[in-house]
């Protein structure tokens, strides 16, 4: 998968584009992702990520950086994955086609597109 393009609120991969946040992996994406609280990453927001069975995991904290990974949270992505990237998404985006490009690892990525 490759992102073709990020602006706020919105982005484009293979060709689609999706204005809702999302998890990006080798199969596809994932264009329903929420959390509990909106601009919160906690352990529960999680479970979607394990089902693309992330090796290097890239979080995108939106484009002013506004979403907050919770310790507990950042700590089990920490364990699972064998690489963790955190941060916005205006970089975000760049890192996970740099990385997908290159890594013989799954990568995947969870972006949040606003703030």
């Amino acid at each position: 998968m490759k992102i073709e393009d990020y602006q706020f609120g919105r982005i484009t991969v293979e060709g689609h584009t999706y204005t809702s946040d999302v998890i990006i992996s080798p199969e596809g994406v994932n264009d329903s992702w929420w959390r509990e609280q909106g601009h919160e990453v906690c352990p529960a927001d999680l479970e979607p990520i394990w089902e693309a069975k992330p090796e290097i995991l890239i979080v995108g904290t939106g484009a002013n950086d506004v979403v907050e990974v919770l310790p507990e949270a950042r700590k089990l992505m920490e364990r699972r994955c064998a690489q963790l990237h955190v941060m916005p998404t205006t970089e975000a985006w760049k890192r996970y086609n740099e990385l997908a490009s290159r890594e013989g690892r799954r990568v995947v990525a969870a972006l949040h597109l606003t703030c």
